[in-house]
């Protein structure tokens, strides 16, 4: 009598999650060419892709990823049971952050795939994957570190260290000094004369409709505005830099460094 052939094992259920920071190297494309890999790895492992995950601009130092968070908590539904990546750093850049979010999808029966990194459940990958999260890591922080650098040596130098200059100030595009905005620093004047002079934010709002001044921004000027304004340290000369603590050091903004670091 023949032997009858074993059912074929059901290909497990797939999503993949796809990120990019958004620095100088990375954009829309960097996502394309994630997908395009991950695709082509699902279909040779006779998988398909049930579901993307997307976060684009945020940097994979943090878990505060909104995408990435749905996908955490999605697998707890079982609808899926592996999270297919181009690159482990895709999924973090944070070692311990790798390995708790990791160990959470494991509890609800999901592993995490790469396609570049080609790991299993032996007992050597357990060590590589170790290797290649902690040169990650590795890679973000020096990276960020030399960033910082540059950045503290443009302070030093007086030079722009970005964001947006205040209303008034522009950056020059060849010495990458602040300097006077005309066009904008006349209402940056009249806010003053007419604060110095004792009038209220009412009279001050009307007269710079009336002249048809904007914010930076190209609004109407309300009265944060224009407190703001008066408030920033930057029209009187002091520009100070490296004064606080990265947020996603100290999830807090607000907290500030010693002041023997401040430029």
């Amino acid at each position: 009598m023949p032997r009858k052939k074993a059912p074929a094992a059901e290909a497990p259920r797939l999503v993949a999650y796809y990120r990019y920071s958004g620095g100088s190297r990375q954009t829309e494309q960097s996502i394309e060419g994630q997908r395009r890999d991950c695709e082509t790895y699902a279909r040779i492992h006779g998988m398909v892709i049930l579901h993307e995950y997307i976060d684009r601009h945020i940097s994979g130092k943090t878990d505060d990823r909104p995408e990435f968070q749905q996908m955490i908590s999605d697998a707890k539904s079982g609808r899926f049971q592996v999270v297919l990546v181009h690159k482990l750093d895709r999924f973090s850049r944070d070692r311990y952050d790798s390995a708790y979010y990791r160990h959470e999808l494991k509890k609800h029966g999901v592993t995490v795939r790469s396609v570049i990194e080609n790991l299993d459940d032996s007992p050597e990958s357990v060590i590589l994957q170790s290797v290649i999260e902690g040169m990650n890591e590795y890679y973000s922080r020096n990276l960020a570190r030399e960033t910082m650098k540059g950045l503290k040596e443009n302070a030093y130098n007086g030079k722009h260290t970005g964001g947006m200059p205040p209303l008034g100030y522009r950056v020059d595009p060849e010495t990458m000094k602040i300097r006077i905005d005309e066009n904008e620093a006349n209402a940056v004047r009249l806010i003053f004369s007419m604060a110095d002079e004792g009038k209220k934010y009412p009279d001050i709002l009307a007269e710079l409709k009336s002249r048809g001044f904007r914010t930076k921004m190209g609004k109407t000027f309300t009265s944060t505005s224009v407190h703001d304004i008066l408030r920033n340290e930057k029209y009187i000369g002091i520009c100070v830099y490296n004064r606080r603590v990265s947020q996603s050091v100290a999830n807090n903004s607000r907290k500030f460094k010693d002041k023997s670091e401040w430029i």
